[in-house]
């Protein structure tokens, strides 16, 4: 089976956990025997054709030639940017076109799916899908050039099936399944309605539900994310499987720990937005904060929230024990985690939730929110309302009082996260895919 697969993130592209997800995924499908094109939005019109596992640990690589590719290894990088920057990739795509230019494009496909084999349905999405992806703002200039560069994938390469992760990807996906007439399988990682705490950008929510609607399939990251796809976006509910998130433990990460304080150490990790609720997270380190003065508080991320969070520990006087990181490497978040005892992610509203994991893998103590699908998966953490701060505290502070208790608890989930395996999630993926097919050779014999 050869899948045709569309992400907005891939290693060493990582913005968020959707790039993380998708290299555990990719790599485990890989080893069900699953060939990927992979289409990432780098400068350069390009591809990249993986078939065994250790393929998505050479991707940089496919962007040089043999000569260049040992400068590379041997190359030392300042920072993420320099490295994504040689090899020809920027954190986010390049764009060059004109809104004209998209335009132009829109109304040739429009023209030519008059004569294209798909459904009146179907046609109808697509009418509204485009009149909600034209625009000038950077980030649909940047989903407009991508979506064009599907059509030539979707023309030129052999394969079975496609898959979209996210909405960046969707009008992608919908190009290609009507371009090819192959089955289109659109994954949700988060919703419009997690990001911005509400209906957030009506662009943004239509070309989700139309990515959705256009799809015959949909993989939905926790139930907590498919009871959402059902009541806001309407997606009929035979369609939707769902699919956990996992985490994928490398055998390099060194768990020992590495204490950076003294005093109990508490993590948020993630970005600073109103999703992953860090305003929780701040009001729940004041109240510890004046029970055990000698806790510690990190803040490890960035997002438009900062400065107004950093603003605001002032005001409570946290002083140097309130402290913000900024932007962390992969490195520096192993560093982090060793450092840390106890993590909280209060998010207001998260589809899954891949850093809990992360932390609990190092043995760190997690609370984690309920309005969060990585709660449905684990049973060694502590689950508590995003907005119970008062519990929050109560909790933090009995963890600090009873260190034994918290290593052990630490440890327990440790254990747990080393059993929630991305083969198990893939081998779902797998059936799904199976299935799409099959349906869809029934239908075009």
């Amino acid at each position: 089976m050869k899948v045709l697969m569309f992400t907005w993130e891939f290693p060493p592209l990582i913005a968020g956990g959707l790039g993380m997800a998708c290299y555990g995924m990719v790599r485990a499908l890989l080893g069900l025997g699953i060939k990927v094109d992979l289409v990432l939005p780098t400068k350069e019109l390009v591809y990249f054709p993986l078939r065994e596992p250790d393929d998505v640990d050479k991707l940089p690589a496919v962007f040089l030639d043999p000569k260049k590719h040992t400068e590379y290894i041997s190359h030392k990088f300042l920072n993420i940017e320099e490295r994504l920057d040689y090899i020809g990739v920027t954190v986010h795509p390049e764009t060059y076109l004109q809104l004209g230019e998209v335009q132009k494009f829109v109304k040739a496909i429009k023209k030519e799916y008059q004569r294209e084999s798909i459904t009146q349905e179907e046609r109808e999405i697509w009418e509204e899908l485009t009149a909600h992806l034209m625009g000038d703002e950077d980030i649909f200039k940047k989903v407009q050039e991508y979506t064009i560069r599907a059509e030539r994938f979707a023309r030129e390469l052999d394969f079975d099936l496609i898959h979209a992760h996210d909405w960046l990807t969707y009008p992608a996906g919908m190009l290609a399944h009507s371009i090819s007439g192959k089955p289109l399988v659109v994954h949700i990682h988060a919703t419009e309605y997690d990001r911005a705490g509400g209906p957030g950008n009506p662009r943004v929510h239509r070309i989700e539900r139309a990515g959705m609607m256009f799809a015959d399939k949909v993989i939905a990251v926790s139930q907590y994310t498919a009871q959402m796809v059902m009541s806001h976006y309407r997606i009929d509910t035979a369609k939707i499987s769902i699919v956990h998130n996992a985490f994928s433990v490398s055998d390099e990460y060194h768990r020992t720990k590495k204490r950076i304080f003294k005093g109990p150490t508490i993590l948020f990790l993630g970005r600073i937005t109103l999703q992953k609720g860090p305003d929780y997270f701040l009001e729940m380190a004041s109240k510890v904060h004046r029970v055990h003065p000698e806790a510690h508080f990190i803040m490890a991320g960035t997002g438009d929230m900062a400065r107004e969070l950093l603003y605001k520990s002032a005001a409570k006087k946290l002083g140097n024990k309130f402290l913000f990181t900024g932007f962390l490497n992969r490195q520096q978040v192993e560093d982090i985690l060793r450092a840390s005892d106890i993590f909280v992610l209060p998010s207001v509203s998260e589809p899954f939730g891949i850093s809990p994991l992360e932390a609990m893998a190092f043995g760190v103590t997690a609370i984690i929110s309920k309005q969060s699908g990585v709660s449905e998966v684990v049973n060694h953490a502590f689950k508590i309302d995003y907005w119970d701060v008062d519990l929050m505290a109560e909790t933090v502070n009995h963890l600090i009082e009873n260190p034994d208790l918290c290593r052990k608890i630490g440890l327990e989930g440790m254990e747990e996260v080393n059993k929630i395996h991305w083969n198990d999630s893939a081998e779902k993926i797998r059936q799904i895919y199976s299935s799409t097919l099959s349906e869809y050779l029934k239908s075009n014999p």
